[in-house]
């Protein structure tokens, strides 16, 4: 550095980035409430898990096929080994997007009335009327069969 044209520095950073480092100010109203948003987007509704939800798809095993599409169904009136838990599809009970429903709104049904349910081309207020009449004949066989009692609605 003898022979260059420039200096040395005096500064204590001689060797750092060149920028000072500021004292983080406290946080105005505004950036509190960001914040706060932040924080409560980062915690998490707890789900059921597959053991809490497990006695619900298990009381379908052995049943017959409570969708009983007419024209479609296959085991209707007998248990059947094509007979699946089959979760709603309507939003109200937790189904978004990939998220299947909650386990508990789930009815006993085969394998082709279950295609026809999330796959057929009918309309989808059709398919709604289909699942919500299965639910009303599946629930009250389902809380005798895990002991359960039925919430009256008021």
């Amino acid at each position: 550095m003898k022979r260059s044209g420039f200096k040395p520095r005096n500064t204590p950073m001689a060797r750092g980035t060149g920028f000072k480092r500021k004292e983080p100010k406290p946080f105005a109203l505004a950036d509190r409430k960001t914040l706060e948003r932040h924080t409560a987007m980062r915690r998490r509704v707890k789900r059921v898990t597959v053991a809490e939800g497990k006695r619900f798809i298990d009381a379908c095993r052995g049943e017959e096929c409570y969708l009983r599409v007419s024209g479609i169904c296959q085991a209707f009136g007998w248990g059947n080994e094509t007979v699946v838990p089959c979760h709603s599809n309507q939003s109200r009970h937790g189904k978004a997007g990939a998220l299947k429903a909650e386990h508990r709104f789930t009815v006993p049904g085969c394998a082709a009335c279950h295609t026809y349910i999330d796959q057929g081309n009918a309309p989808r207020a059709e398919k709604f009327g289909i699942w919500d009449r299965a639910y009303e004949r599946w629930e009250p066989v389902r809380a005798r069969k895990l002991g359960i009692e039925l919430q009256e609605a008021a």
